[in-house]
């Protein structure tokens, strides 16, 4: 009843939010949870003051349980949906399956690197990133029914954050505000990671609230978009998926397969290790922590398992 309810208040607000928020180029979540920030900051430092301890505390509670409550109606009871692997055939995953499907992933790769644009350094490019949003929402309409039966609204309501250059320090790729239904993504990131970035935020925007299954529905709106930037990014990311899940059992098989990559991936592949290497730090580390505690108190494994990915994948391709 209760996820029932959260669907329909989900779906009733889909549209208004977007169309209300997609006014504006900017974005409006990232001024939101700005001004949160610094409200909750005000309050904690009044809170060490011995004569307003007691009255800021209570005013920290209520402005944290009233957050939560509005989070919990808006989004955080999606999470309880039935999850999309009990539509799919079972299939056990074996080491076989996996490196023939890595393989057929190299390939599609490799092949569809050869349809993309890149810059003078050699490394991929997007074309045109309007195009890659319209791409999306039109593809959104050919997600297969028994997968989502979901209401696609075709509004661009995609904004680059304007907290980039600080969420290149976090690990953060982008993220979806409940609250103003708008699709982040960091603009500063190598190329290859934003098309199905924005493809797995826009997942999020339709009411798949699981990180996994909205990769998932990401990579089905990418592989037969008939755009090649987000083809490309989609069969790299499924391939790094691919090769991380057998990176502790298998690493022979990972490091013979990566010598079958063309030239131009290994470039791509370069630019994205040199990009984060250039970002380290504790900032990074904490924010991978805290969502990783994240993901596993809604229902969802850790940010550095892919084998949920993986199996919907596996039980798809068969």
């Amino acid at each position: 009843m209760g996820i029932r309810l959260a669907n329909t208040i989900f779906e009733l607000k889909k549209k208004s939010h977007q169309t209300i928020f997609s006014i504006t180029n900017f974005s409006i979540g990232d001024i939101i949870y700005s001004f949160i920030f610094f409200f909750l900051l005000i309050i904690i430092y009044k809170i060490f003051r011995k004569k307003s301890r007691h009255a800021y505390l209570v005013k920290l509670l209520k402005t944290i349980n009233i957050l939560y409550f509005i989070y919990q109606i808006f989004w955080g009871l999606l999470y309880f949906q039935p999850p999309i692997i009990e539509k799919l055939p079972t299939k056990k995953i074996s080491e076989e399956t996996l490196s023939k499907l890595t393989l057929k992933y190299i390939h599609k790769t490799n092949i569809s690197r050869n349809y993309v644009l890149q810059d003078k350094n050699g490394v991929f490019c997007i074309k045109n990133i309007e195009e890659t949003k319209h791409k999306i929402l039109e593809n959104q309409k050919k997600i297969p029914r028994k997968f989502s039966e979901k209401q696609y609204t075709l509004i661009d309501n995609f904004k680059p954050t304007l907290l980039g250059k600080y969420f290149s320090y976090t690990g953060i790729l982008g993220y979806y505000n409940p609250f103003t239904s708008e699709a982040q993504y960091n603009p500063q990131l190598p190329a290859t990671y934003i098309p199905f970035t924005l493809a797995h935020e826009s997942a999020h925007q339709l009411g798949f609230a699981r990180e996994q299954e909205a990769n998932f529905i990401a990579y089905l709106i990418c592989k037969n978009s008939k755009n090649p930037d987000l083809e490309y990014s989609a069969n790299l990311y499924v391939l790094k998926s691919l090769l991380n899940a057998q990176l502790e059992k298998n690493p022979e098989f990972v490091g013979q397969a990566k010598l079958f990559l063309s030239d131009a991936v290994k470039r791509d592949l370069e630019n994205n290790k040199m990009f984060y290497e250039n970002h380290q730090g504790w900032i990074n580390n904490l924010f991978h922590a805290t969502n990783d505690l994240f993901l596993k108190s809604n229902r969802q494994e850790g940010s550095i398992t892919y084998s949920y990915f993986i199996e919907l994948l596996i039980r798809y391709e068969n």
